[in-house]
């Protein structure tokens, strides 16, 4: 109930501030319309969709927005009502409330909400007043208002892909902290399990890293998509793939996988075999064209790189192969180096040549401190009266 009662909320509030739903006094009954499309025949993923004018307002249903409202609500909900199941038991358990990693477990059920609410309504945006969600989202992608109003199924993915990693995410997190809300772990006899890390200035450290990877790779990687929203992916040229399939791609898929699994990461890079010789490899050749640059005739040709991007704003001729950024020179743009070309690339490059001792930094347990799951708090055992074996006359 709690799910249903937080999802409907949202969706509402939703379309409120998108423009889906107008609450105003309307002359006449009630009158209902399908769409079919339009005159100019653009925007296909609006059709088939609804309109109803009633007395009370003005509700429109395009085909894409509605449902990608509707997968964002029951996320909302879900990480809502996790947040607050959390918050209960920890309230009722006086002796966890003092655990210092119980605030990081309650925060982490909050995390789809509070990253949906920061773009509230941008899934269901019809008019550019409609959200500051827009605009945060053009800036995330590196695109503008105007072009992402006018492709508007962009906003409806974008919301719903950091909408499914939040919800990942979430469950991680509540995988690494369960021990402490009373989610006893499922293991074999013996096995080892992993303490919930303590609050300490290297797990703030790991988790501060972490958590900039996951957003970086998540935005850097739909950042692809809203160029498609000006470059047609059928037309796109050699250089343009490997800059959407590598310098994209790769490397967002890369700090996502990190930031959320990465042991199995690890893992895949430290196998020996011919897989991870090419995880390296492309990692390396990602990695080194995004967070250094590359020659002059593949910048200009669409894939330019940090030291690219740099030389234009320091004034050097495109000969040298420098390439305008997409922001002007303002925090945008420093935010985009930091973040994605230097974050993501640099740590590319640093798994593409020193995979071991680029992993061994963002685990939040060091080998030294697991535990056997004999260790494990679980409930006693009953007991049972022993029987006398004295013989009975």
């Amino acid at each position: 109930m709690m799910v249903v009662f937080f999802a409907i909320l949202y969706a509402l509030g939703s379309m409120v501030l998108g423009g889906m739903l107008i609450l105003a006094r309307v002359q006449g009954g009630y009158t209902t319309e399908v769409l079919w499309g339009n005159a100019l025949g653009t925007g296909a993923w609006n059709y088939p969709g609804f309109l109803l004018v009633a007395p009370w307002g003005i509700l429109s249903l395009p085909f894409l927005a509605t449902w990608s409202m509707i997968f964002v609500s029951i996320g909302v909900g879900i990480g809502i009502a996790v947040a607050i199941l959390i918050t209960v038991r920890l309230i009722r358990d006086g002796r966890r409330r003092a655990v210092q990693p119980g605030g990081v477990g309650a925060v982490a059920g909050l995390t789809p909400a509070m990253i949906a609410l920061v773009t509230l309504g941008a899934c269901c945006s019809t008019t550019a007043a409609a959200t500051a969600g827009v605009g945060l989202v053009a800036q995330a992608s590196g695109s503008t208002l105007d072009n992402l109003l006018i492709n508007n199924w962009y906003l409806d993915v974008f919301q719903v892909v950091i909408i499914g990693v939040a919800l990942l995410a979430q469950e991680v997190l509540l995988e690494i902290y369960g021990g402490l809300f009373g989610l006893a772990p499922v293991t074999n006899e013996g096995a080892p399990v992993a303490l919930p890390p303590r609050l300490s200035p290297r797990t703030i450290a790991v988790g501060a890293l972490r958590g900039a990877l996951l957003v970086a790779g998540v935005t850097w990687s739909l950042a692809m998509l809203a160029e498609w929203t000006t470059t047609s992916p059928s037309s796109g040229s050699a250089v343009l793939w490997f800059q959407w399939v590598f310098q994209h791609q790769w490397l967002g898929i890369l700090a996502v996988a990190v930031a959320l699994f990465p042991a199995a990461t690890s893992r895949a890079f430290l196998r020996g075999d011919s897989l991870a010789w090419g995880l390296r490899i492309g990692s390396l050749v990602a990695g080194a064209s995004l967070a250094i640059g590359t020659p002059p005739t593949v910048a200009l040709a669409g894939a330019p790189g940090f030291v690219n991007e740099l030389l234009a704003v320091l004034g050097a001729p495109p000969a040298w192969g420098a390439v305008s950024p997409v922001f002007p020179v303002t925090l945008s743009l420093y935010l985009r180096w930091g973040f994605q070309y230097l974050l993501l690339g640099g740590f590319a490059l640093a798994a593409g040549v020193a995979p071991r001792r680029s992993f061994a930094g963002l685990e939040f347990t060091r080998p030294s401190e697991p535990m056997r799951a004999r260790d494990v708090p679980t409930a006693p055992a009953p007991t049972v009266e022993p029987v006398s074996t004295q013989s009975v006359p």
